[in-house]
């Protein structure tokens, strides 16, 4: 029920967030636009997305190896691309996909790779907020006012809000840690907290394989290329429609920080929230409000797509997979 009320709020919200951005859209005569787009820049796209898909495969089986586990680059592509396509479904559920997903196809257990992945989020984390600080440095006098109208009068209305939470959580840590140390023997007793234990003792083993790497300059060169392709892929597609092919390179790094904001967001796949975010920004780069709608939805439906169509193609050969490894083990 918990999981079900998640999903509805998930897509109520990205329902929201994008009858607001789109309400005064004009889809009929904007339609014709994209019909009008250039394709060879889609299948250009197409090739460098599977390219960082492939490099983060690669990346996320450097942090196995350590672990002692090394699934080929075959299916860690394909779980990779599940979790993606998961994404579209249920937002966070990526994740849980491919790590559930390399437990199918190599019996990898989950909690491990499951840490590998949380170390994989910090250094993208990372990664995002060099690229947002690279963006506010080149881009200042562009974007101050633009998220500052975004959230500067949200956090201002909101403060006394804030202060209540942070009295909140220092209240409930300090709950927790006297019952903690009360009950600390009979809490460690209850099979459940065993079984918690367990699966922690399992994250913090993936999450610490990165100190293990044999080869962490090909590691940081993998997160720079995947990073580097994701830029690629928003900035040549800028040369697909004709009433953007003259934005530079800079409204391309502006509009990768700002729609991984969107992406980031508890919508599936970033729906809604992209295109709010995006559309906005592009006001201030010299696009009409109606191309800077056709422009988000253009870079989206592109991204969704490209998943849509690898997803796809990955969920066959995992059941090829499959099918062939139980024929395996019914004739063993």
């Amino acid at each position: 029920m918990k999981n079900i009320i998640k999903y509805v709020f998930s897509i109520l919200f990205a329902g929201g967030l994008l009858y607001w951005t789109l309400k005064d859209y004009d889809f009929a005569s904007n339609f014709l636009k994209l019909k009008e787009t250039n394709p060879f820049w889609f299948v250009i796209v197409f090739i460098i997305s599977l390219l960082s898909h492939i490099s983060r495969a690669i990346r996320w089986r450097m942090l196995l190896k350590p672990l002692g586990y090394q699934p080929n680059i075959f299916r860690t592509t394909l779980a990779v691309l599940m979790g993606y396509f998961a994404n579209y479904i249920v937002p966070r559920l990526g994740e849980v996909t491919r790590c559930g997903t390399l437990k199918n196809t190599d019996n990898i257990p989950f909690e491990k790779s499951f840490g590998t992945v949380i170390t994989e989020r910090v250094f993208d984390v990372i990664c995002l907020l060099i690229i947002l600080l690279l963006t506010f440095i080149l881009e200042f006098n562009r974007l101050k006012d633009f998220f500052l109208s975004f959230f500067g009068e949200k956090f201002q209305t909101k403060s006394t809000f804030l202060i209540g939470i942070v009295i909140f959580l220092f209240l409930t840590v300090f709950f927790l840690i006297w019952i903690w140390k009360k009950y600390r023997e009979k809490i460690l007793a209850i099979a459940l907290v065993q079984k918690i234990k367990q699966m922690i003792s399992g994250f913090t083993e993936g999450f610490l394989s990165i100190s293990k790497l044999e080869k962490p300059v090909w590691f940081v060169f993998h997160t720079v290329f995947i990073w580097v392709m994701y830029y690629l892929a928003t900035y040549l597609l800028f040369f697909a429609l004709p009433e953007t092919s003259y934005l530079g390179m800079l409204a391309g790094l502006s509009v990768l920080a700002v729609g991984a904001i969107g992406n980031a967001t508890p919508t599936p796949g970033g729906i809604g929230a992209f295109h709010a975010l995006v559309s906005s920004l592009m006001v201030l780069y010299g696009l009409t409000t109606e191309q800077g709608k056709t422009l988000a939805i253009f870079l989206h439906g592109s991204q969704m797509i490209t998943i849509l169509i690898l997803g796809i193609i990955s969920f066959f050969c995992l059941l090829y997979i499959n099918n062939t490894k139980n024929k395996v083990k019914i004739e063993n």
